[in-house]
């Protein structure tokens, strides 16, 4: 006799396990990504087929395989699942008074001032919200938001990366380049190498050392290795003590004061480059709680930093912007 028992209605979750499975081919990696037992994972997968009355995997192929009918599904679904959960994080922080949990990071070139500042601005417009906050580099906070470990950040990026994430930039930051005030150098000489002082790097595995890099590599320029630092305030201190020069950004240089008068900032030579700051977000982040971060962050620059090295360095006036 045919089975007459009801279909169980389709559930969100088997939709949302199935597009992790489907996209990472891996019981394990959805597993992981939703907290669920592997057990429970493949049983959401099954009430899945069975309510459809199709097979969307080749359960006879290690790694599992999205079928033909499974990758035509799963084009169906994603831009409905995308929208259910906007839908969800505007609801729950629409009004951002009722906002119940927020978890941010925020790059450390921010961590003096600014980022405290942000902190105390969040509390009080969100009194309800459990906040967890950190400081990390950019690359590290990125993989915390494609992880899911993070609803947004506040981090240095490159735009042609953020194919998965939303990025809303407000700062532009030029790079410079610092030396030490004893004694008068040349930048155009420095970057070519004509000089005995020692170039001072930021490491290779940031984001912002592979800027540099990569901006030497297209002026030709190869210069020698000597120091490579993951911290800015180093390079600065070490800058200040004589030990040689660097290239740095704007932003660094303007949160390093207690290095300022031993050193001296110079304009990049030649043909400048910049990096961008931005505020970077899941797809399914509050918009409303994304854009007060970013209008605070603009609020902070423009009332704190960039008056006072405009004021100073006049030439940074066309560089050192905020992003409208």
């Amino acid at each position: 006799m045919p089975n007459t028992s009801p279909r169980k209605e389709l559930s969100l979750k088997w939709l949302e396990v199935f597009r992790i499975c489907a996209t990472k081919g891996s019981l394990q990696a959805a597993a992981e990504e939703t907290g669920l037992s592997i057990s429970t994972v493949s049983h959401h997968l099954s009430n899945l087929e069975e309510n459809l009355g199709v097979k969307l995997f080749d359960h006879g192929r290690r790694p599992m395989l999205v079928t033909p009918t499974g990758r035509a599904f799963l084009r169906k679904i994603e831009g409905a699942l995308h929208d259910i959960r906007t839908a969800k994080a505007e609801a729950s922080a629409g009004g951002l008074e009722n906002a119940s949990y927020l978890r941010i990071g925020i790059v450390d070139d921010f961590d003096s001032y600014i980022a405290p500042n942000l902190a105390v601005y969040l509390s009080n417009i969100m009194p309800q919200c459990d906040f967890s906050y950190q400081t990390d580099w950019s690359h590290a906070i990125l993989r915390m938001l494609r992880n899911r470990e993070l609803d947004l950040g506040v981090v240095a990026y490159a735009s042609e990366n953020m194919f998965d994430l939303q990025d809303y930039p407000f700062l532009r930051d030029p790079f410079v380049i610092v030396t030490p005030k004893q004694q008068n150098y040349d930048p155009a000489e420095l970057i070519l190498g004509k000089s005995n002082l020692s170039f001072l790097r930021f490491s290779s595995n940031l984001f912002v050392g592979r800027q540099v890099d990569m901006h030497l590599r297209r002026l030709n320029l190869s210069l020698p290795n000597r120091f490579e630092c993951a911290n800015s305030n180093t390079l600065m201190a070490m800058v200040a003590a004589g030990s040689g020069w660097t290239i740095t950004t704007a932003l660094h240089y303007s949160h390093g004061t207690q290095f300022q008068d031993d050193v001296v900032l110079h304009r990049f030579p030649g043909k400048g480059f910049s990096r961008t700051m931005a505020v970077v977000s899941t797809p399914d982040s509050s918009r409303a709680v994304v854009a007060h971060v970013r209008a605070k962050m603009c609020e902070l620059l423009e009332s704190r930093t960039l008056p006072g090295m405009h004021e100073r360095f006049p030439w940074l006036k066309d560089s050192f912007t905020l992003i409208e």
